[in-house]
């Protein structure tokens, strides 16, 4: 016989991280069959005040998008959780066990809590920032480097020209991070056991940095220098916004992307303030 449900999971920021999604149904689950439900806080790990990128259109929900959210929310669980009671009308009793001592700037580094792997590849904090733009890539016909040492911190594909690719997408200028072009094959997953060129990416300011934009001007390239070879309808798998597809798809610039879903971030941020808790 059950009374409560425990959440206690690491979540890293990023609307199509299922740890959410998990949380979600549980929730649904307890408040169906009448049981407490309980939210063991914990830091957003890439920070809890940038929140960026795409909203998911109406009626996309799935199980790696959860709730109507941007692609990088800028929430903790607890407050997550706070927002489903609300939006989803759930009838539970919810307690948020909340952090002691936690800012909602810091990232995980800033708060003297070791680094545990989430899952088997975001395994140190630069993956978890760069997860929000990297991630997006995945489900398209890119390796993001599982498989390989350095997962979601590079990217690739046999039909890659690697030092043309590095070259286009540092003349770009984008803050905080810099492209390298590397070989690499990797050892499970997309292109497992075939030679791929692409690009390592180093985070040189994690301050300027925007891992949004970072993944917009790769998919941006990747559909100017690839158009036959780089798949773009399954880059909105996890994207879910019809309108930033079809920027991607037509050539748009970067500032042009970003024009079109700043006002549902603004939106967004006024949304969610009900619910923060730090």
């Amino acid at each position: 016989e059950v009374d409560t449900l425990v959440f206690d999971i690491q979540d890293i920021g990023a609307r199509y991280y299922t740890y959410v999604s998990t949380m979600r149904l549980a929730m649904e689950a307890a408040a169906e069959h009448g049981k407490s439900f309980v939210v063991l806080d914990r830091p957003n790990p890439i920070n809890g005040v940038d929140v960026d990128g795409p909203m998911l259109d109406p009626g996309r929900e799935s199980f790696v998008a959860s709730h109507r959210l941007p692609v990088r929310h800028g929430m903790t669980i607890g407050e997550l959780a706070k927002m489903f009671v609300a939006e989803l009308k759930l009838e539970i009793d919810l307690q948020v066990v909340a952090v002691e001592g936690w800012q909602r700037a810091d990232v995980l580094d800033l708060t003297g809590l070791p680094w545990v792997n989430p899952s088997p590849n975001i395994r140190c904090l630069n993956q978890a920032i760069l997860y929000p733009g990297i991630g997006l890539l995945e489900t398209t016909n890119l390796s993001v480097g599982r498989g390989t040492d350095t997962p979601f911190e590079r990217f690739g594909a046999p039909w890659i020209n690697a030092v043309e690719l590095a070259m286009r997408l540092n003349a770009q200028n984008l803050a905080g991070i810099r492209f390298t072009p590397i070989r690499f094959s990797p050892e499970t997953s997309v292109f497992a056991n075939q030679e791929c060129q692409g690009v390592q990416l180093s985070i040189t300011n994690r301050q300027k940095l925007s891992p949004l934009d970072v993944g917009l001007v790769i998919a941006t390239t990747l559909r100017t220098m690839y158009p036959n070879d780089w798949q773009v309808e399954k880059y909105d798998r996890l994207l879910g916004n019809a309108q930033v597809l079809e920027a991607v798809r037509s050539g748009a610039t970067l500032a042009q992307i970003r024009q079109g879903f700043e006002p549902d971030v603004q939106a967004f941020r006024t949304r969610r303030a009900a619910y923060l808790l730090y």
